[in-house]
């Protein structure tokens, strides 16, 4: 090449300076979006029918930690008894579908708005508490809702298990994978309206100081409450979905061991940030399938995963990877 083409290539060809970094920082998120959308979408093409049912556990956490980590995360109420409000809306949609013979569907409605009305009752009652006392009295009540369904045997078969009609009549987890991840879209949508909002802004100013968000006229009570019974009613309903998938409710369901997990998911992915809860969800499930023949000692290896990552790097595995994300593209 002579030299008037090797001094109009080096014109023609921009260096990577600033401006364009930020550019391919931006087209970046939407394409990472993109592809794990596509990923999704094409899980039960390349995974067998197992494979797909285990993805669809872990989809039926991942709405649970998203919608807990918007109390807890995001409001900074700590609530221990986000499993319970799924049990609820399980049962609730159970006995609506057995008892009134309704639609599947009505039931999981009716579910929903169960967990919902129980949150706003569990809510009035404790969000004046904080730390510890919340955490304590949600406990209590998630423990009394599990020995209740277990004593009465008459209605809910206690630990037998009470049968329920299935979701879409099949227990092919193909077409109820897709249900689950539209759920789980469902539920990050809402996340992502909600934090973008002024409600977000209020609930993180609770969350950051509420003797100053009270001063600036923000009604604290109103807003947990709020936030709270949109909580539980997105744990009813996605309770109520699974419950209907796999046709058989127990109150194996609101053992401690439950929120445990949904609590190690969303940290493990990344506590209050956007995408953790998912992260983490579909990383902690996968690591219990490859730990199931341990039984509960898996409880203490996610333990002792999540607190040798909270150490290391305490934003979660999001966290970690937008650092690694931007060193790589500060690097030369």
């Amino acid at each position: 090449m002579d030299g008037f083409g090797e001094v109009r290539t080096a014109v023609s060809t921009p260096k990577p300076g600033p401006a364009l970094t930020r550019w391919a920082a931006r087209a970046a998120g939407p394409g990472a979006i993109g592809v794990a959308v596509a990923a999704a979408l094409a899980v039960p093409y390349v995974l067998s029918a197992y494979g797909v049912h285990v993805a669809i556990v872990a989809l039926y956490y991942a709405v649970l930690g998203v919608s807990w980590n918007l109390i807890a995360g995001y409001t900074g109420q700590f609530s221990l008894a986000h499993h319970a409000f799924a049990a609820l809306g399980a049962y609730a949609s159970a006995g609506t579908v057995l008892a009134l013979g309704l639609p599947v569907w009505a039931g999981i409605l009716t579910g929903t708005l169960a967990a919902a009305l129980s949150g706003y009752i569990l809510g009035s009652l404790t969000l004046r508490m904080r730390g510890i006392y919340l955490a304590i009295t949600t406990w209590a009540f998630a423990e009394s809702l599990r020995i209740l369904l277990s004593v009465n045997y008459q209605i809910t078969r206690g630990d037998m298990g009470l049968i329920v009609p299935l979701l879409l009549g099949t227990l092919d987890p193909v077409p109820n994978y897709y249900i689950f991840l539209a759920l789980t879209a469902g539920a990050l949508l809402l996340a992502a309206v909600i934090l973008r909002s002024k409600v977000g802004l209020r609930i993180r100013a609770i969350r950051d100081d509420e003797e100053a968000a009270a001063v600036r006229g923000i009604d604290i009570v109103r807003w947990k409450k709020f936030i709270f019974t949109l909580s539980a009613a997105t744990a009813g309903l996605i309770g109520a979905v699974y419950g209907h998938y796999v046709g058989l409710l127990a109150p194996s369901q609101v053992r401690f061991s439950e929120m445990a997990f949904i609590i190690i998911a969303v940290v493990l992915g990344g506590f209050r940030s956007f995408w953790g809860p998912v992260v983490g969800a579909v990383v902690a499930e996968g690591l219990a399938e490859a730990l199931r023949l341990s039984g509960e000692a898996r409880m203490v290896l996610f333990a002792l995963l999540v607190i040798l990552l909270m150490r290391v790097y305490p934003a979660g595995l999001v966290g970690l990877v937008a650092a690694l994300g931007r060193k790589f593209r500060s690097g030369p």
